[in-house]
């Protein structure tokens, strides 16, 4: 009986540890990046490193907006298309489809969460840069071709979440409802949808942030070229892209305007993560 105990007491130790030292990690990771940036910051300015629209750190300039603007258009493009793709996939899977079906769209789903990003890359540059190029002209390398990407990757997540929130309903929702004579796509959308909007909100809020923070996919599909997006055809640069691409060859101040750029993204991912906990907690607390 006290070997019980003491197990229990160390297992419970342990994980406080691991808890502690995940927080730990997590907060140096923080620190050591504002520190790197902090010297752009107070030599450029942060309005001015924020809203510039011009990166040309050979002469000096350091803008970061066209790459805001760049993350912005590929992550707005994807919610237009994940949104109504995931819901539909997520209510196929929870109340329409046969058994049989539903495993093998589960199957499709799971190992589309498990494939690495750059495979995704090959794809969009193997198969749809040569589509966007036939079809509206250009190199192909374009805010469309990533919005395809990032869609693809993105929607295996959102599905999964969104399936679970349905799925956490109480039944006695759907049962109320077609005892009052609802059918069944009505009690879907009028009764099960509104009830677990806490949960696809929290489910999107993830997909945003994956979207924000995709790097190596984005690096190859969307031309890299840090210029003001003028249309879904043109090319642009995403905030992760161009940390990538320019972190190896950067020095001085140039490396802490990368950092720098780091720090925005990571308040952005702070923000986005924050919402997806709130309305989390809040599809709960309805529960």
């Amino acid at each position: 009986m006290p070997s019980r105990f003491l197990t229990d007491r160390i297992a419970r130790r342990v994980i406080n540890l691991l808890g502690v030292s995940a927080l730990l990690i997590l907060t140096l990771i923080v620190v050591f990046i504002v520190r790197e940036g902090l010297p752009a910051f107070s030599q450029i300015g942060f309005f001015n490193f924020l809203f510039g629209s011009t990166w040309r750190p050979s002469n000096g300039e350091y803008g970061i907006w066209t790459m805001v603007l760049g993350s912005a258009a590929v992550t707005v493009g994807t919610l237009v298309l994940v949104i109504p793709l995931s819901l539909g996939c997520a209510i196929l899977l929870s109340e329409i489809a046969p058994q049989r079906i539903r495993y093998w769209l589960r199957l499709a789903i799971d190992t589309l969460v498990g494939i690495p990003s750059v495979l995704f890359g090959l794809v969009g540059i193997a198969i749809l840069v040569p589509i966007i190029r036939s079809l509206f002209g250009g190199s192909g390398y374009s805010i469309a071709t990533a919005i395809l990407v990032l869609t693809i990757m993105v929607l295996p997540t959102v599905v999964s979440i969104t399936e679970d929130s349905l799925h956490s309903l109480p039944y006695s929702y759907k049962e109320a409802s077609l005892a009052m004579g609802a059918t069944h796509w009505q009690t879907i959308w009028h009764v099960m949808i509104p009830a677990a909007r806490s949960g696809i909100g929290a489910a999107i809020a993830m997909g945003v942030g994956r979207a924000v923070g995709e790097t190596m996919a984005m690096i190859m599909v969307i031309g890299n070229s840090p210029i003001i997006p003028n249309s879904l055809f043109g090319q642009a640069r995403t905030l992760t892209g161009n940390i990538a691409v320019e972190i190896m060859y950067a020095t001085g101040l140039h490396e802490s305007a990368l950092f720098a750029t780091g720090v925005i993204l990571l308040i952005l991912i702070m923000i986005i993560d924050s919402v997806a906990f709130i309305l989390a907690r809040k599809g709960k607390s309805n529960g």
